[in-house]
C-alpha cells in the first residue's frame, strides 16, 4: 500500500515555519516607510522631518525583534527583511539626507564621506548576519547602524533647530558622517544594553534618573536625543582606551617554577 503523505494546511509546523508572519513585518515595513519619507523629504528640502523620520524608523526598528520575540514569530525571512530596511533607513537615508543639507557643496569631498558612511553602513549589516551566532551578545562589534543614523541625523535636527547654516557647520558635518562610517566596521566593542533584565528590582536613584532624562528630553529634544548618542559613540572608544591601559598597568602573570 503506498505511503499516504499529509497534506499541507495552514496546519501544518512545517508551512509555518516557511510563512511570513505579519505582526513584526508591518513595524519593520513602517520602518522602511520612514526611511523612504526621509529621503523624500530631504529632496524637498524639509530636512527637520527628515531627521525626524530616521529617529521614527530607528524606535520601529528597535520594536521589530521585541516583537517577533514576544510572539514567537521569528523567521528568516524577517530577519532579511529587516537588513533590507535597517540599509535603507540607517544607511542610504542618512548619508542622502546629509549630502543634500551640508555636503553637496563641498565637491567630490562631500558625496565621498557620504559614500563611506553608506558602505560602512552595508558592511556593518553584513557583518552583523554572518557574525550573529558566534559574538558576544553583551556588545555590538562596530557601532550599530541605528545609533550611527541616529548620531548623524541628531547633529542634522540640532542644527536647524538652533538656525545655524548649513554652510557653517559643513565641515564638522563631513568629519561627523566619516567618523560615523568608520566606527560602524571598526572592532570597538559597544555595550548592547540586551543583557539589561526590566523585570529586576532597581535602587530608587534609577526611578530619579529616569526622571530626570524624561525632563530633559522634553526640555531640548533634539539636543539631548544627540548628546545621549554621541555619548554612546564615544564610549566604546573610552572603554576600549581604559582596557588597554589596564592591559598594560597589569603586572604579566608569575612563570611556573620549574
Amino acid at each position: 500500500m503506498p505511503e499516504i503523505k499529509p497534506r499541507k494546511t495552514l496546519f501544518n509546523p512545517e508551512l509555518r515555519r516557511r510563512g511570513i508572519y505579519l505582526l513584526p513585518n508591518l513595524f519593520t515595513t513602517a520602518a522602511l516607510f520612514c526611511g523612504f519619507f526621509a529621503i523624500v523629504k530631504a529632496m524637498t528640502g524639509s530636512f527637520e522631518q527628515a531627521a525626524v523620520a530616521i529617529f521614527v524608523a530607528m524606535v520601529l526598528d528597535g520594536l521589530d525583534g521585541r516583537v517577533a520575540r514576544m510572539t514567537r514569530t521569528q523567521s528568516a525571512f524577517g530577519a532579511e527583511y529587516d537588513s533590507l530596511s535597517d540599509m535603507v533607513s540607517f544607511g542610504v537615508a542618512p548619508a542622502l539626507v546629509t549630502y543634500a543639507w551640508a555636503l553637496k557643496n563641498m565637491g567630490r569631498l562631500g558625496w565621498i564621506a557620504a559614500f563611506i558612511y553608506c558602505a560602512g553602513a552595508a558592511l556593518r549589516l553584513a557583518r552583523f548576519n554572518t557574525t550573529l551566532e558566534v559574538i558576544d551578545k553583551r556588545y555590538f562589534q562596530g557601532l550599530p547602524s541605528p545609533a550611527a543614523a541616529a548620531l548623524v541625523a541628531g547633529f542634522l535636527w540640532v542644527m536647524i533647530d538652533k538656525d545655524v547654516a548649513a554652510g557653517h557647520v559643513r565641515w564638522f558635518a563631513c568629519a561627523l558622517v566619516i567618523f560615523a562610517g568608520i566606527s560602524m566596521v571598526t572592532n570597538i566593542q559597544f555595550y548592547s544594553f540586551k543583557d539589561v533584565n526590566l523585570r529586576r528590582s532597581v535602587p530608587f536613584i534609577f526611578v530619579v534618573a529616569i526622571a530626570l532624562a524624561f525632563a530633559v528630553l522634553a526640555y531640548d529634544t533634539p539636543l539631548a536625543l544627540f548628546g545621549l548618542f554621541v555619548a554612546y559613540a564615544l564610549s566604546g572608544y573610552v572603554l576600549a582606551l581604559i582596557r588597554r591601559i589596564r592591559r598594560k598597568t597589569t603586572p604579566p602573570p608569575p612563570s611556573p617554577v620549574e
